[in-house]
């Protein structure tokens, strides 16, 4: 797929006007990463921001003790490092390829320009960036008073809504990886989904994971429908 089919499909820049679209990218550059190479680290002076062409990117922090833990996973489509790069901060945490990754780089000063001369693209970060300050805002919630049952329920049902609302899921990252972004070990999430398993609220085969129980799931995750919604890109 084109750079300018992707960027018109990524979230950030839906309903822009193809000019806007060819502007942006002749503003940037194409970057590829290998398997496991950085592509920034926490405290790193945020000079632009990328679009995921293909491939899977995690950002992440290490904990004093050593221990990771991932943030957000993006795939094809998806911006990410965008929000320091708009504060003209420091990245706030690392970013990594989880496989052999394409992506778009969008300078900060060219995108700045692009701004003050495009208040239809400035609005539109404006709405997406809110709502992006919301799900982070949930996530925190999730992993400081939820228990790893409603943590991983709620994970479930979104991953259901990204997909059209499908039953089954088919995780795109390891059950170790999931473990991190849930906040917990990988040992406490293979008795929790064996648990869930066996309650009859899931089937897990391999890396698909099969919704059984929804109205179950939404009771343990505490979301009501529309909030699965709202923490959709």
């Amino acid at each position: 797929m084109k750079v300018k089919d992707v960027l018109a499909q990524c979230f950030l820049f839906r309903g822009l006007p193809d000019a806007h679209i060819d502007q942006l990218v002749s503003i940037g550059q194409l970057r590829s990463f290998s398997k496991k190479e950085a592509i920034f680290f926490q405290g790193e002076p945020a000079e632009g921001f990328y679009v995921v062409l293909s491939g899977k990117i995690k950002v992440f922090k290490i904990s004093g003790e050593g221990r990771e833990q991932i943030l957000h996973i993006f795939g094809p489509g998806e911006p990410f490092g965008e929000a320091a790069v708009f504060a003209g901060a420091l990245f706030p945490a690392n970013a990594s390829a989880m496989e052999n990754t394409h992506a778009f780089y969008l300078p900060r000063a060219g995108f700045e320009r692009l701004l003050r001369g495009n208040p239809s693209l400035s609005l539109n970060l404006l709405a997406i960036l809110s709502k992006r300050l919301m799900l982070f805002a949930r996530m925190i919630g999730d992993l400081s008073l939820k228990e790893v049952p409603g943590r991983l329920a709620t994970y479930l049902l979104i991953a259901s809504a990204k997909r059209g609302g499908t039953d089954t899921i088919t995780l795109d990252m390891t059950k170790t990886q999931l473990a991190s972004l849930l906040g917990t070990i990988p040992e406490t999430l293979s008795r929790i989904l064996s648990k869930m398993q066996k309650s009859g609220l899931i089937v897990v085969k391999g890396a698909q994971i099969e919704i059984r129980n929804r109205k179950e799931l939404e009771s343990i995750s505490g979301l009501t429908p529309e909030e699965i919604g709202l923490n959709m890109p």
